[in-house]
């Protein structure tokens, strides 16, 4: 499976992923989604929302155990976020049929769509839209990079935007919901352990930070006569990096867009969009004023105007917790360690996932494979071979104790 997933999408020069929604690597990805469904009997589905479904046992009979992920990727990301729980879905399911259990509740793999946001600027567009925490009108506003619309790119790559929009039964049909995903920092490897639960995911948001300043000729116009929002946007990235280190929180500027983009010319509007996460949200809301503050003070003393938006927020999730003790016992049964006191190490994250999404409508929880690097959302992202074994064993032994006793 690993092998024929592994050049979708892959660009020749960074060795990294562009699997954007609705494209034609997207479209190959969904492609080999369902033939992994089709060899193992499963009854493949798309959703309203262009989520992939593919169900052993009877959709429509409710408290359904659902497993998965995602496949499209960041620009130039790594192999493993995402792709690494959908593949290990599969396998742990040969590997439950392997073992010759009994299924006494429906089981689904799914594929949710547009899970990183790349192209429309929105993380777990798929998702958040079943889930009603994106309204359809919302969503038919976003625009790619090329001023594409959702509703363009979703017809372009044959699919109705017409009827995407929140989906309650079939969430309602759902009993659980497991994902399983690489871990995104270290936490595993320095624990020295091969798998863990998640126990939440930090509230989150990004900023859309607008610099207007005054065009003009790099070469001719003297300093003192510039109205340079360059200048005001780099202040504001010093400071984003200063008031994350105060507060304990993150924050990034990630992604940048110029007007005019001239390598002679000053430019007239710097757009820079901040990234923050926190462990909780006094933290979150002190950082995210902290950098805006500063950000307003620079630019009145350097006469630039500027426009602050909130373009998506993620509160706190708290995966629930019978759920996630539940995970606990199986796994410390599977691997044997209920008389040695060792327990399966529970850590938070703060990167963003469809599970902390669906968590408000359906009992969620995750599971994380180590990163012995802790690199993500890049080529450099990694799990080794006896790790990505460990996780799908770990994933078998979590659906058999949820869905076949």
């Amino acid at each position: 499976m690993w092998a024929s997933l592994r050049n979708i999408g892959r660009n020749a020069e960074s060795g990294g992923y562009r699997r954007y929604a609705w494209t034609g690597a997207d479209a190959d990805c969904r492609l080999w989604f369902r033939m992994q469904a089709e060899a193992r009997g499963l009854d493949c589905e798309v959703d309203r929302n262009g989520n992939q479904w593919a169900w052993l046992g009877d959709p429509l009979a409710g408290d359904a155990v659902v497993t998965g992920s995602h496949l499209d990727s960041v620009p130039d990301g790594g192999a493993f976020d995402g792709p690494l729980g959908v593949v290990s879905s599969f396998a742990a399911l040969d590997e439950l049929r392997r073992r010759g259990v009994e299924f006494t509740r429906p089981l689904a793999i799914t594929n949710f769509g547009d899970e990183e946001g790349a192209r429309f600027g929105l993380a777990c567009v798929g998702s958040r839209l079943a889930a009603g925490q994106l309204t359809v009108e919302a969503a038919h506003r976003l625009r790619d990079g090329d001023g594409v619309t959702l509703p363009r790119a979703m017809e372009a790559a044959g699919y109705d935007p017409d009827a995407i929009g929140p989906d309650p039964e079939r969430l309602a049909r759902i009993g659980a919901f497991v994902e399983l995903h690489v871990e995104q920092g270290r936490a595993l490897d320095l624990s020295g352990d091969p798998v863990g639960i998640a126990s939440a995911i930090w509230p989150h948001g990004r900023w859309r930070f607008d610099f207007r300043g005054e065009a003009n000729h790099a070469g001719t116009t003297r300093l003192v006569d510039r109205r340079d929002p360059m200048l005001t946007y780099a202040e504001t990235v010093l400071a984003a990096r200063r008031e994350a280190e105060l507060t304990g929180a993150l924050a990034t500027f990630g992604k940048i867009a110029v007007e005019p983009n001239g390598v002679n010319a000053i430019p007239s509007l710097v757009r820079g969009w901040l990234d923050s996460r926190a462990a909780d949200q006094d933290t979150l809301d002190t950082v995210v004023s902290g950098i805006e503050r500063a950000a307003r003070e620079h630019a009145e003393r350097a006469g630039i105007d500027l426009d602050v938006v909130r373009e998506s927020f993620s509160p706190v999730v708290e995966f629930q917790h019978a759920l996630r003790d539940e995970l606990g016992t199986l796994l410390k049964e599977s691997a044997g360690l209920r008389d040695t006191g060792r327990a399966v190490p529970v850590l938070g994250t703060g990167a963003g996932h469809d599970a902390g999404i669906l968590s408000a409508s359906v009992p969620t929880a995750m599971l994380f494979v180590r990163n012995p690097t802790g690199i993500s959302h890049s080529p450099a992202e990694h799990a080794t071979e006896d790790d990505c074994v460990a996780g799908v064993i770990a994933l078998a032994d979590v659906l058999e104790g949820l869905a076949c006793r």
